[in-house]
């Protein structure tokens, strides 16, 4: 299954799937959103509704230098327990929007990330529990001020600023998304990041279980699983595109004031 929101023709803030023939959904770069969009007997083009973030998260939990070779670019060690810190609701913006973004920085980034949406309520879950807690995988963009991130530790300039958490299309079932699912962020069609979920250094369930050791998730909560090496700043009027295999592909475009 894999979920999408949406608002109709007529306005109504709608939940469906993503379909095509064969019953797949497919968002791709290429080819762009395509298929049919489903609710009840309805169903949709998707260029004929506005897509909305595929979940509404309470909190973003972001995960620091999770791939080696990211932390690597960055100049840090790689951590010995996951680095976390948070993007508030504010931050969450969605396929297909152009997005401003703050003026008067020098650099402001890119990271694609895998996405994991929290489906119950949950605190303490264990490592072997962990993925029964999960609605699903989505795409995001960890969208960074290095200007202000550079000059503090809490990160809520550098990272919790108004549009800087993109996510979506949709929400994908675990069972669509390999263990080595692809990741991948284009830039104005050139390929700036290519990794796989499997170069994690701490897996999907061993987020989980760290996590809600501190926090209770909610239902449409999101884990950002970190970012593989290429990150690089955007410029006004950027198109960039975040695929992941399994899932679809994030698209949206940036307004640098």
């Amino acid at each position: 299954m894999k979920r999408v929101r949406f608002r109709d023709t007529a306005g109504n803030v709608r939940g469906g799937r993503w379909t095509v023939e064969d019953g797949e959904p497919v968002v791709t770069a290429a080819a762009g959103p395509y298929g049919r969009i489903a609710f009840g007997d309805e169903s949709y083009d998707p260029d004929e509704v506005d897509i909305l973030p595929p979940c509404e998260p309470t909190k973003v939990v972001c995960i620091g230098r999770n791939y080696a070779d990211h932390a690597d670019e960055m100049g840090s060690d790689v951590p010995d327990r996951p680095m976390l810190f948070l993007k508030a609701p504010n931050a969450v913006a969605s396929h297909g929007k152009r997005l401003t973004l703050p003026s008067g920085k020098e650099r402001i980034d890119y990271e694609a990330e895998l996405g994991v949406v929290i489906g119950e309520q949950c605190k303490n879950v264990t490592e072997k529990n962990a993925m029964d807690v999960v609605a699903g995988y989505t795409c995001v963009n960890d969208i960074s001020n290095r200007d202000d991130q550079e000059r503090e530790q809490n990160w809520v300039r550098g990272k919790a600023f108004d549009n800087a958490c993109p996510i979506g299309p949709l929400v994908a079932t675990p069972e669509h998304v390999p263990e080595d699912a692809s990741i991948e962020l284009r830039l104005n069609g050139e390929t700036k990041q290519s990794s796989s979920r499997d170069h994690l250094i701490f897996s999907v369930p061993e987020l989980i279980a760290e996590i809600t050791s501190y926090m209770t998730l909610e239902p449409g909560d999101v884990i950002a699983t970190g970012t593989p090496e290429g990150v690089g700043p955007m410029e006004d009027g950027d198109e960039v595109e975040v695929e992941i295999e399994g899932i679809g592909t994030l698209k949206h475009s940036v307004k640098i004031p």
